[in-house]
């Protein structure tokens, strides 16, 4: 006989950046193991240091990063957590990013435009990464600039199901705030058994983040209506959304959105606006939501760490898409 065998086991492993560890933490919970302790920090001209306190030699090891602001130092750390991953022998790496920095830069709208969602996925397979778990992507064609598996979650069951149970489901209407998010919109009426409605948008071209609000598509008078949305960042677009919604007779308006980026105006804009509540995940801090009562944020983190079992133990990750369909 040639050759050695071994009787070792398979090891997961689960780090975590410096952008939202919280969330790690609660993965870690779910899967009943611990975060691998790790030395962090930044240089004097902010550069950033990692080592891992524990090997990761032959480990299946999942690194988790939210890209949260500053979001170019949470994807530098990320890049420089795979490379140290790699250099130290690991079985594979998993990335798992909930929130997928540059998701909507993913197509030229001009000339002499990048596709920077493409260029994160390089540098994400450039540093080393076998795979990318991630949860609610801007646009599913993101998937397709990784080359190698992408695991993509929604945050659908999680939201609609919270707000299923708070409504009373005969008086609700779901409201896509734009034609982008109507294939969405129209699962969220598939599972809460609701009438759809589309908020008719145009925005300016020349002007970041700027919406014209034009018409509503839809019986909304006297219904209770749930605006759905991937991400809040400004705000701008999912109040003038609601204000259109208020101004065609809505009795009232929840809005939920898997990413609260809440980023510039966005606290005052949320707290001025006549919208009941906002319902978020934990794929992103969320800034202020001790100031806003009308902020509800709920967990990815046993949706995550059952992907996360399923990619360990050679499972169907299909099987949870399946569920959430």
């Amino acid at each position: 006989m040639t050759g050695i065998k071994t009787t070792g086991e398979k090891k997961l492993m689960l780090f975590s950046g410096r952008a939202h560890p919280e969330l790690a933490e609660e993965v870690a919970d779910q899967l009943g193991i611990g975060v691998v302790p790790t030395k962090t920090f930044d240089f004097a001209n902010g550069e950033i240091y990692v080592r891992f306190r524990e090997s990761a030699r032959g480990a299946d090891c999942f690194l988790m990063q939210s890209h949260t602001a500053p979001i170019n130092k949470s994807i530098m750390e990320q890049l420089i957590m795979i490379d140290a991953l790699k250099r130290a022998s690991a079985r594979s790496i998993t990335v798992i990013v909930p929130f997928y920095g540059y998701a909507r830069q993913d197509k030229k709208h001009r000339g002499r435009e990048p596709i920077s969602a493409r260029l994160m996925a390089d540098l994400l397979q450039t540093a080393g990464a076998d795979r990318i778990l991630t949860v609610d992507l801007h646009t599913d064609q993101i998937q397709g600039f990784f080359d190698g598996p992408v695991d993509h979650l929604f945050a659908l069951p999680v939201l609609a199901d919270y707000v299923g149970e708070q409504v009373d489901r005969n008086k609700l209407t779901v409201v896509s705030p734009d034609a982008g998010r109507v294939r969405v919109a129209d699962r969220w009426a598939d599972r809460l058994g609701a009438p759809l409605a589309i908020v008719h948008k145009r925005r300016d071209p020349e002007v970041a983040n700027q919406v014209t609000v034009h018409e509503v598509v839809g019986d909304v008078e006297g219904r209770v209506c749930v605006l759905v949305d991937d991400m809040i960042d400004t705000g701008g677009t999912i109040c003038a959304a609601a204000d259109a919604l208020f101004a065609n007779g809505a009795e009232d308006v929840i809005v939920t959105a898997t990413h609260g980026v809440l980023s510039g105006p966005a606290a005052d804009r949320l707290k001025n606006s006549k919208v009941s509540e906002f319902v978020f995940t934990n794929t992103l801090p969320t800034p202020g939501e001790q100031d806003l009562d009308k902020i509800t944020v709920l967990s990815m983190a046993p949706t995550i760490a059952r992907a996360v079992r399923e990619v360990f133990e050679d499972g169907s990750v299909t099987s949870l898409f399946d569920e959430q369909a």
